[in-house]
């Protein structure tokens, strides 16, 4: 019994030699990380910040959550009307896999678009009149009809789009660039998630999390209320005064703690407790839409004066990207129509189309649009065959991962630019295919990173947005 409980004391010695002597070694790499790059981090791969000159230094990204029609909105398919009702030719589908809610179906028809299209701007793009605003800035974006993904769910889709996996735990986009570039202003958060839209496919806290890379660089949900984050405002009977006192106590105990312990972690709690001080001061200012003018109100339409729509997160994020936050999130749900598509995408553009066009003209008007890199994009795309009953006046459509439309404008993309096709149909890609990896490659490109140096170790090996894949699309690139 003596020789178990000697040799307990000595496992008992041995762990907190370990943990005392790591944590000297850990704060003295952390000390030399905070004096070259002021960040409690391991050291990236990126030299004086970037890996060669960006021509963005911010995205905001308008994610359409629940997969919109490319059919019904960007992808002109004229020649399906002599089709309509007829089932889809087992050529063009080729046995490709269907979701368990039409697989059981026994007739696939092609639904063709009920809505008119018509050509805009300078390049004569076909866009559909459920989007007459966009279709004003036709010549600003560069519309991509060739993306694909490997998810046919939108769960696993949603969660590849941002983070580059289908599984979660990953870091988000907006948690890499956070990482790679750190922050502009001090006072906000450097990424920053926006929700708006009702119904359709939940989003989850994740989609905007850091995953494995220090909590620092999660994304900042802002919320619909009064207080946009959550314990902004100091609790009754605590003034500004009692609370800077607090803070600066707690701090104390928790530089403490990083002495004994040398774990990062507790860095980023103290840099984090103060951001969220100062924040008490700059995000109510940031949130008052009050001191906007009639004119912006007028571009962005009626609904940016109520706080959570889609209207007033596209307003909100264009002040974000003014006071130099790197990475503005806005998820606008309500797209997922697989039945009744007619009426509802009538609906979701109509909340979505005139703040969305405002948001480009107000980043050119005030000189930012060369800088900002917008990207408008849903999960995956929707099936030419009707999902449920067809009538003359209605159809549904099921999720098509083969090919979808996005957008993306300024901050170094070709302007007015259209980029792969589909076949007749808009079922499979006949041009220049576009995988997410690609994509986010890009858009990495234009913020001068090279997708492939920035990476983080993790569970023995290194880990970046593209994973193992991924090459920047150069024709796209201005």
């Amino acid at each position: 019994m003596q020789d178990s409980s000697n040799e307990l004391e000595m496992q008992i010695n041995r762990r907190s030699f370990l943990r005392q002597n790591t944590a000297g070694v850990g704060l003295a790499a952390l000390a030399t990380l905070l004096q070259e790059s002021g960040a409690a981090e391991p050291q990236k791969t990126i030299s004086n910040g970037l890996h060669f000159p960006a021509r963005a230094k911010r995205v905001i990204y308008l994610s359409q959550s629940g997969a919109p029609s490319q059919l019904d909105l960007f992808d002109y398919k004229p020649d399906l009307k002599k089709y309509h009702k007829t089932e889809l030719p087992d050529s063009i589908r080729r046995g490709q896999r269907l979701t368990g809610m039409t697989a059981g179906q026994n007739s696939f028809p092609i639904a063709a678009s009920m809505f008119q299209f018509a050509q805009h701007g300078k390049n004569g793009r076909w866009m559909s009149e459920l989007l007459p605003h966009t279709a004003k800035i036709s010549d600003e974006i560069c519309v991509i009809k060739s993306m694909f993904t490997e998810a046919i769910n939108h769960d696993p889709a949603i969660t590849f789009l941002q983070t580059g996996s289908i599984q979660a735990g990953r870091p988000s986009m907006g948690s890499w660039i956070s990482y790679g570039l750190g922050s502009e202003n001090k006072d906000l958060p450097t990424f920053v998630a926006l929700t708006s839209g009702a119904g359709g496919q939940p989003l989850y806290d994740r989609l905007w999390g850091s995953g494995f890379l220090p909590t620092k660089h999660q994304g900042v949900k802002f919320r619909r209320s009064s207080d946009p984050v959550l314990f902004l405002s100091n609790p009754p009977g605590v003034d500004q005064k009692a609370r800077r006192e607090m803070l600066d106590d707690l701090g104390e105990l928790n530089r403490l703690s990083l002495e004994q312990k040398g774990d990062p972690e507790i860095a980023t709690r103290i840099s984090q407790y103060e951001l969220a001080f100062r924040m008490q001061t700059s995000v109510p200012e940031l949130a008052d839409l009050s001191k906007e003018s009639s004119a912006t109100f007028d571009l962005y339409g009626e609904k940016a004066k109520q706080p959570g729509t889609y209207a007033a997160n596209c307003l909100l994020a264009r002040r974000l990207a003014e006071r130099g936050v790197r990475f503005i999130q806005l998820y606008h749900r309500g797209w997922d129509h697989h039945l009744n598509l007619p009426t509802k995408i009538k609906q979701l553009a109509s909340e979505t189309d005139q703040a969305t066009a405002a948001l480009i003209l107000d980043l050119k008007h005030r000189g930012m649009l060369d800088d900002t890199l917008v990207v408008w994009a849903g999960e995956f795309g929707r099936t030419v065959y009707c999902q449920g009953t067809m009538t003359a006046t209605n159809y549904g459509r099921d999720h098509h991962p083969r090919c979808f439309s996005i957008w993306v404008a300024g901050g170094g993309m070709k302007p007015g630019m259209t980029y792969g096709q589909t076949d007749d149909f808009s079922y499979n890609i006949t041009e220049n295919p576009l995988p997410v990896h690609d994509l986010n490659a890009t858009i990495f490109h234009c913020l001068g990173i090279d997708h492939k140096k920035l990476t983080f170790k993790f569970q023995g090996r290194y880990y970046r947005l593209t994973d193992v894949h991924g090459e920047v699309v150069k024709p796209l690139l201005s």
